[in-house]
């Protein structure tokens, strides 16, 4: 097995919609933003297995040497191996591989989020910074295109959040900030006891309201310039919008069952969302020649 086809199996494998949005990129883009998902799920998978917290640490400390190995130009691993060939190409710094792996580390160290500012930094880790490796690998002219990917990459990790409630305390993990639970008066008892109160409607309406705030400022900082390159994003976009609207519309019962959207269903937004902006970019191409 090829190291990209390591990262192809890696990534079909998670199931996850982010990897059939991907299909319809151009061929190096597809290999480049693939190889990085699999990175990501490569180093997730770990902090998510039953293995000892010991061991955890451990693999995660050979990752955080393994990307310095991959921008000396020795990589072991399958997936830095297929890296290797594309952080040069699609200008990916170090850091962000490191920033995802710290976003990692603060799930083995930290189970709890005193406010949002801490939860931020988590979310920005584990999620905005794949946001800006992606952008960087779709393309753009603007870089006001780069605070679209940091807030988008928000809005998805905390559609996250909201959705996985219940799953993520049956692991003994609360992303809700400590004082945004004391403020609304839930407690980590009413949780893990599946209290749909009012507080905890509340509570989570508060969390929406935040997590569409996201969505409505990154697409505020698209420029219309970027939309096209960018429209793998925007895809998903409209699915994790979809989720979270899917979320609210069953009453934020999160506590006694997961939302999800079926694969066709979501075959089926990415058809029409990419319908929607060829449409869009064939419209700005007429009116920017008209202009010129």
């Amino acid at each position: 097995m090829t190291p990209q086809e390591y990262c192809k199996d890696k990534a079909a494998k998670s199931g996850s919609s982010f990897y059939y949005s991907f299909l319809s990129l151009p061929e190096k883009k597809r290999d480049a933003i693939i190889a990085v998902y699999a990175f990501c799920r490569e180093v997730d998978d770990i902090v998510d297995s039953r293995a000892d917290p010991a061991i955890k640490q451990t693999k995660i400390s050979w990752w955080h040497q393994e990307i310095k190995n991959l921008y000396t130009g020795q990589p072991q691993h399958p997936i830095t191996q297929a890296l290797k060939p594309i952080v040069d190409s699609f200008n990916l710094p170090e850091e962000y591989f490191q920033e995802v792996l710290d976003g990692m580390e603060m799930d083995l160290q930290q189970k709890r989020y005193a406010n949002f500012k801490e939860l931020g930094l988590y979310c920005y880790r584990v999620a905005s910074v794949v946001g800006l490796m992606s952008a960087e690998i779709f393309g753009y002219q603007d870089r006001q295109t780069l605070k679209y990917a940091n807030d988008l990459g928000m809005a998805f990790q905390l559609t996250n959040i909201i959705r996985d409630v219940y799953d993520d305390i049956l692991n003994d993990r609360i992303y809700l900030p400590q004082d945004e639970l004391e403020r609304f008066g839930v407690t980590e008892q009413d949780l893990r006891q599946q209290k749909h109160t009012d507080a905890f409607q509340k509570l989570m309406a508060f969390q929406v309201e935040r997590a569409e705030s996201y969505y409505k400022k990154a697409f505020e900082q698209l420029p219309e310039s970027d939309r096209f390159t960018q429209r793998t994003g925007i895809i998903m976009a409209e699915i994790y919008h979809t989720l979270l609207n899917e979320v609210v519309n069953d009453g934020c019962h999160v506590l006694t069952r997961r939302i999800s959207l079926p694969l066709l269903r979501k075959i089926w937004i990415a058809w029409k969302t990419k319908r929607k902006e060829n449409k869009r970019h064939k419209l700005w191409l007429k009116q920017h020649a008209q202009t010129n």
